[in-house]
């Protein structure tokens, strides 16, 4: 082999074992690593939604991405949350809309007491609502997704089955569930939730207001043996992400995230439905439990006496120059739709 062409042979083979050893490094690249903050602990129903999403996204990425989370507040609390993930100390996070009063004036229809009944319905409805409206005060943050909790109902130490016995009973509640209380006769008391069991034993409140999930997750069901059904608020949470962290990210790994969007609503919706009804089941089975529905006139005069919340919110939004009656009426026909789709 004459000596040319025994260098243009290593030549050549050299160039190849450089573009196997190139690209073999490429497809083992370290993968994107992203953080995820929630300040509840984890084994509350939005904490299980974000371990859920960080699997999907995970293996529908082929393990380009790998979130880690961070339940508890260990990285952001909730009250710094959303500002949080705009300065980039977590790439994304999940926060509540409604702990942040005035800040996010059109979407705040939703944890008004408009009757949802179930987690699915009413996620499905702020979701949709987002997507059409894209309201500027989230303009700083890619939100991922949007789900709600269940209802508000009334768990306490004593039964209340009718609206009268709710009259001047210390339950606690705070923001929109706080308003909700005063206006159906109760005496609302504002804590932490962490506070309330010591609160319920020594005598400081009688009950709470909550989506029923807590009976079993925080146990309160060993300290209330009484739910009463009144369908109140219920609250909304929001998935977002950093802007720059987002923009920064392949198209199809941005594509991943956003089919997500409806899809995690949904599976979350559904879980936290499924979870209410078997929290009840074991609050019944292990503290005998017991649960009360007001009459359809009680229903109705709750109606009544909370709609000045409708009226405050119109107003408002009226006056910032904000679609609120058109939001609004987007909803009830949402609401309609998603109770045909899902049940109520």
């Amino acid at each position: 082999m004459g000596k040319k062409v025994y260098l243009k042979v290593v030549g050549v083979l050299a160039l190849s074992i450089f573009m196997l050893v190139s690209f073999s490094t490429a497809t083992k690249a370290a993968p994107i690593k992203l953080s995820y903050a929630f300040f509840a602990p984890s084994r509350s129903f939005p904490a299980v939604q974000m371990e859920r999403w960080a699997k999907e996204v995970a293996k529908r990425t082929h393990g380009k991405v790998k979130v880690n989370t961070y339940p508890g507040g260990t990285l952001l609390g909730a009250k710094n949350m959303l500002d949080g993930v705009v300065s980039g100390v977590a790439d994304i996070g999940c926060f509540c809309p409604p702990y942040m009063p005035g800040r996010f004036p059109l979407m705040e229809a939703v944890d008004l007491p408009v009757g949802f009944k179930s987690s699915m319905v009413a996620s499905a409805v702020t979701a949709e609502l987002y997507k059409k409206y894209h309201p500027a005060s989230f303009a700083k943050v890619k939100v991922l997704t949007m789900f709600c909790c269940a209802p508000g109902n009334i768990m306490s130490k004593v039964p209340i089955k009718s609206l009268k016995e709710m009259n001047k009973l210390e339950i606690r509640g705070t923001g929109i569930s706080g308003k909700y209380l005063g206006a159906i006769g109760a005496t609302p008391v504002a804590m932490p939730m962490s506070s309330v069991p010591e609160s319920l034993q020594k005598g400081v409140v009688k009950g709470l207001i909550s989506s029923l999930e807590v009976m079993k997750d925080f146990n309160f069901a060993s300290l209330c043996q009484n739910v009463t059904i009144t369908n109140g608020p219920t609250t909304s949470f929001a998935v977002v992400m950093n802007k720059k962290k987002w923009n920064s990210l392949p198209e199809d790994v941005k594509k991943v995230f956003d089919d997500l969007y409806d899809e995690q609503c949904y599976w979350t919706g559904k879980y936290e439905d499924t979870h209410v009804k078997d929290a009840l089941a074991w609050s019944k089975k292990k503290y005998n439990v017991k649960i009360y529905k007001l009459t359809a006139a009680e229903y109705k005069e709750i109606d009544g006496k909370v709609h000045f919340m409708v009226d405050n919110y119109l107003a408002k939004t009226k006056k910032a120059g904000l679609p609120g009656k058109a939001f609004l009426k987007d909803l009830y026909k949402l609401k309609a739709k998603y109770e045909k789709k899902f049940g109520k």
